[in-house]
């Protein structure tokens, strides 16, 4: 079979362990050039290594691939455009970014500081937009490209301790969105992939109850080399028609998650005063409510 990326170039954030390693790996397996991006840092943002990255790319060069490892964070924007400038530096150009760095603060948010709600913002919010607006000046020029952004259940659904992170996931999806509007007639493709898979970051999930402890050792079931073909899929020529979706990968199963329509409405032709919301519109929108779920109610069966 041919190979899905032949010669493309890809930047993957993030790439030095778990998701964004697989990702790497299996892009480079597909053919193509891969910059591998990653400071190197702790799980919550802290310390630095070359180590990570430079493994990755060590473990592509052994298979017969092509990387270069990268080390700047996302979380500025002059460090995030030099990611983009190491693509094209040493292969010449660009045609698709995926999107994956992150941290994690988690916190009840009544105890959650200022500090940690701003920083896990500016890795992945703000990071997935100084890396995407980077690149889609040369994706504008050439007419070509596709983006992947990690967004998660914990902002499309529900979490606790996790404000920081849901909104930051969340907003990927509206900036997602606008990209794809944005950039479509520039032929260039802009999608969110929400995964379910032990990772570094999952690692943190507390194991004191033995629910709690059977339920990570049912996510670790879910390895990240489930996540990379959907990506490696949404890089290629074969996605060519799809754009600004929301696809969540876990285990085997691939979902077509949804996104915000109106569901029903209520109209009086006077107009409404406070009594009469309560009275009238309320009563009537309340069916469709929807309940303070988490990501593991809505996900309720083990994975397959």
């Amino acid at each position: 079979m041919a190979k899905s990326l032949q010669d493309k170039v890809i930047v993957v954030t993030g790439a030095g362990r778990g998701i964004g390693r697989e990702i790497s790996l299996l892009c480079a397996a597909e053919g193509a050039k891969v910059v591998v991006n990653d400071p190197g840092v702790a799980s919550d943002g802290s310390g630095s290594s070359a180590a990570p990255a430079e493994e990755v790319v060590e473990e592509i060069k052994k298979r017969g691939g092509t990387a270069v490892a990268n080390f700047e964070s996302v979380a500025e924007a002059i460090p995030a455009s030099r990611i983009i400038k190491a693509a094209t530096d040493h292969f010449g150009r660009l045609d698709g970014v995926v999107n994956n760095a992150g941290i994690l603060r988690d916190m009840i948010f009544h105890k959650m500081s200022v500090e940690a709600f701003e920083a896990v913002i500016k890795v992945h919010l703000m990071g997935s937009f100084y890396v995407s607006h980077a690149a889609a000046r040369l994706f504008r020029e050439q007419e070509s490209g596709s983006f992947v952004h990690f967004t998660s259940t914990s902002g499309l659904v529900g979490n606790f301790g996790q404000a920081n992170y849901a909104a930051a996931k969340l907003g990927i999806v509206g900036l997602s969105k606008s990209i794809a509007l944005d950039m479509q007639r520039f032929n260039v493709r802009s999608n969110c992939v929400s995964p379910f898979a032990w990772s570094r970051m999952i690692g943190t999930i507390p194991t004191e109850t033995e629910a709690q402890k059977e339920r990570v050792e049912k996510i670790k079931q879910m390895g990240p080399e489930k996540i990379a073909p959907v990506v490696a899929y949404l890089l290629s020529e074969a996605a060519k028609d799809v754009t600004g979706q929301i696809f969540a990968v876990r285990m085997n199963e691939i979902f077509l998650m949804g996104q915000s329509r109106p569901l029903r409405s209520v109209h009086r032709g006077e107009g409404w005063t406070p009594q009469t919301v309560a009275e009238h519109a309320m009563p009537a929108l309340k069916a469709s409510f929807y309940k303070l779920d988490r990501s593991a109610d809505v996900f309720g069966w083990d994975p397959v």
